[in-house]
């Protein structure tokens, strides 16, 4: 946190008990992903309505639909600003990785 900027470091889709990748679906992998950051959000007194801003990080940019879709499950309009990147890998060779900014102003 500096100030009322709060800076969520990437997740990978870990459960949070085990830190384990989460098996089933992409689909499955994304929500965990935004449920450990609402969970951080919440800690740090935010919530992942208080998002400004996402970068999102993918093995496979065939994906960015299923994204989208999962996305609008979790925030509402106006969405954060984001920025989607294809990587070639990631932690635990997790297909995607989500870092988050919230303003808690």
């Amino acid at each position: 946190m500096a100030g009322s900027t709060v800076y969520l470091s990437g997740q990978v889709p870990l459960h949070p008990e085990t830190m384990v990748l989460v098996s089933g679906s992409f689909r499955d992998q994304v929500r965990r992903i935004f449920d450990n950051l609402q969970a951080v959000a919440n800690a740090a007194g935010g919530s992942l309505a208080d998002a400004v801003k996402l970068n999102i990080y993918l093995t496979d940019l065939a994906n960015f639909t299923v994204v989208n879709e999962v996305m609008a499950e979790y925030f509402v309009p106006p969405y954060p600003a984001r920025a989607t990147i294809g990587v070639q890998a990631l932690p635990k060779d997790a297909p995607i990785e989500i870092d988050a900014i919230l303003e808690l102003g």
